[in-house]
């Protein structure tokens, strides 16, 4: 062995490389065996580690070995502009690249939109215009984790890889706090008053809390800027830019929104729509139309969304989906708060239903292609998903009950205000002392049977969901169209505790188009729209109940996820429509008889209540609020003429 080792000299012992150590002249032992490293301090060799990524597409009409300046220069002009003082007329000096990191040499892009040499000084120069403000533009998640563990406290790598982060005060939307502004446009186009979600501000009022957002954000070393599209149907996209403070809000996004691919971002030009998102700071209570530290302002004529005093990141995702709520039906285009998947055959199902009551739990199944969770656009292409994230609630997930959702928790996905083992950053799904409403958000394609893209053909079933606290809803009905506008226009569930600030108890809520809070036109428009779309396209309407059997809340039990995925396989199926039906008393509902993989005897309600008498009111009782509820509607005529109105009303409980 040693003789061997000795003749070979190449190799050591063992085939190891032999070291030579030779004696210099300069008396320092010096190994040879490894090739030299090219760099010469500790910084060079941390420049070598970071590889320049190289822009794809030449820009239009600029060649040459300028172009990617000149590309760079024209995307800082465009972020400078959004960022503009409507009062000081001119942007603040923006640079590419994180402050905190030595490398970045400013790449100034002067806010003086002349391009003379000779600048006269203005006497009204401000602080904030002597200072740069750094961008980090559509950075990477892995940048993003980067930025949020250094800058941001409480936020941690969980156990499965995922970015776990803090929203602050509130841990869920704040309805009330948002506000539209209401002028010449929005006046006659928008649903105002008594059930709406659009609380008026007026314009001076608006730009008085954009200068606000707008002055915060400048004031900062650095804001983070996503350029991102909504809408997958390339004919209807959106093209959205988000300016925030804080790399959980734009980690957030970039899984929420459609990113781009690197040739889009270079040609992507002025967004259709603009969020300034300064959730850290709060709106001032002095403003007119302010009610609390909290403001989200929307101004459909600017085109842009005003956030202060919240660092929930829900409300961008929820404010852009109320803006395409707007834009969409004037393209004569169905937006809905809806889930939405694909069978191997191209079956389409659509599924309604407000917070809780099962919409991403019940699209994302695995036998199936996931359109989407949440957000959907309907024309006359077939289905589309407005996102390019899925925003599933955490309360306690379980890999066995939703083992896709689970398995979508990992590195890049953002969780929100979960709790976890110190040591081993292992996640307690189950412990809700921050908030219930914990969040998971990633990109769709995590779901391993996401199609991407994500658009489908006609909807074939649209299936309502509702989470019946009150326990006297049938498992599963087949609607009649007149039903499907009835329950849609209602939009009921019994909220149980989650995404609204201070809601513990479970009470009956109406939502109008199963997403009120979201909704810019009247509901009976979007209603109008749906029956003509679900007649055209030979949709069925079903009404699945989620929620409690065999007593109310408290007293019975919530339907087994088992046996409603079953009722959603045999909707799917077909099966279900070729089933024999009974109609129930006060809703009128048809319900099957049987449906394989379920108890039949839980299929009629009342079988499953031991108290009779206590059924029956409960029963007149919701049917009572159903009514009450709808009576806001009856005004508004749905359609052309009062046939489909009355056809409508008839639909409902009748007592």
């Amino acid at each position: 062995m040693a003789a061997n080792g000795m003749n070979n000299d190449a190799t050591g012992r063992n085939g190891l490389a032999k070291i030579h150590t030779e004696k210099r002249a300069d008396e320092v032992c010096h190994d040879d065996s490894t090739t030299p490293m090219k760099a010469q301090t500790i910084d060079e060799l941390h420049s070598l580690q970071m590889k320049k990524s190289a822009p794809t597409t030449p820009l239009n009409g600029i060649q040459g070995p300028f172009a990617e300046e000149e590309r760079t220069k024209q995307q800082l002009q465009s972020i400078s502009a959004s960022l503009a003082s409507l009062t000081r007329e001119t942007g603040p000096k923006v640079v590419r690249g994180d402050p905190a990191s030595k490398s970045a040499t400013p790449r100034v892009v002067s806010h003086h939109h002349h391009h003379h040499h000779h600048v006269s000084p203005t006497i009204s120069v401000s602080d904030s215009s002597l200072k740069f403000t750094h961008v980090l533009y559509n950075l990477s998640p892995a940048e993003l984790y980067e930025q949020a563990i250094k800058y941001e406290k409480g936020s941690f790598i969980s156990s499965s890889g995922a970015l776990a982060t803090l929203s602050g005060a509130k841990t869920g939307r704040s309805p009330k706090d948002k506000r539209v502004v209401r002028d010449e446009t929005t006046e006659h186009d928008l649903w105002w008053g008594k059930g709406s979600p659009n609380i008026e501000m007026d314009e001076q009022t608006f730009m008085v809390n954009r200068e606000r957002a707008v002055d915060y954000l400048n004031s900062l070393d650095k804001v983070f800027v996503n350029d991102q599209f909504l809408n997958w149907d390339p004919q209807n996209r959106i093209k959205v830019r988000i300016v925030s403070a804080r790399a959980y809000h734009s980690l957030f996004m970039h899984n929420m929104c459609i990113r781009p691919t690197a040739e889009e971002l270079e040609n992507f030009g002025t967004p259709d729509f603009t969020i300034y998102n300064a959730g850290q700071f709060p709106c001032n209570r002095y403003t007119h139309y302010m009610t609390s530290s909290t403001s989200i302002d929307l101004n459909l004529a600017r085109r842009e969304m005003v956030i202060l005093g919240t660092q929930y990141a829900g409300e961008m995702k929820k404010g852009l989906f109320s803006v395409m709520h707007y834009l969409m039906p004037k393209r004569q285009i169905l937006s809905l708060h809806s889930g939405c998947n694909m069978g191997k055959d191209g079956d389409v199902a659509l599924f309604f239903g407000l917070s809780g009551t099962g919409k991403t739990t019940l699209s994302t199944d695995h036998n199936r292609y996931l359109i989407g969770d949440d957000e959907h656009c309907w024309s006359d292409n077939g289905v589309s998903n407005i996102e390019g994230g899925c925003y599933a609630k955490c309360i306690d997930l379980s890999r066995e009950k939703e083992p896709d959702i689970w398995n979508a928790i990992k590195f890049g996905t953002v969780l929100e205000n979960v709790v976890f083992d110190e040591h081993t950053r292992e996640v307690d799904y189950s412990d809700k002392s921050v908030t219930e409403n914990t969040r998971a958000a990633y990109p769709i394609e995590y779901i391993p049977n996401a199609k991407i893209p994500c658009v489908a053909s006609h909807p074939r079933n649209v299936i309502l969901l509702a989470c019946d606290a009150f326990g006297v809803l049938p498992p599963v009905s087949k609607l009649t169209l007149a039903q499907t506008m009835y329950h849609f226009i209602s939009g009921y569930t019994a909220l149980v505790a989650g995404t609204e600030e201070g809601i513990k108890e479970p009470q009956a809520t109406f939502s109008a188009c199963f997403g009120a809070a979201f909704i810019m036109l009247q509901p009976t428009k979007y209603a109008a729209m749906l029956a003509e779309k679900m007649q055209k396209h030979g949709a069925t309407g079903w009404l699945v109940n989620t929620g409690w059997s065999g007593g109310r809340y408290g007293s019975g039990s919530r339907i087994k996820l088992a046996y409603t995925r079953k009722i959603i396989d045999a909707i799917h199926s077909g099966s279900l429509l070729k089933a024999e039906y009974k109609r129930t008393e006060v809703f009128g509902l048809e319900i099957p008889t049987a449906v394989e993989g379920v108890p039949s005897d839980i299929l009629e309600p009342m079988n499953t209540w031991t108290d009779k008498k206590a059924y029956k009111e409960t029963l007149l009782k919701l049917g009572g609020l159903f009514k009450n509820n709808f009576g806001g509607f009856v005004a508004h005529k749905i359609g052309e003429d009062d046939k489909l109105t009355d056809e409508i009303l008839a639909a409902g409980p009748v007592f």
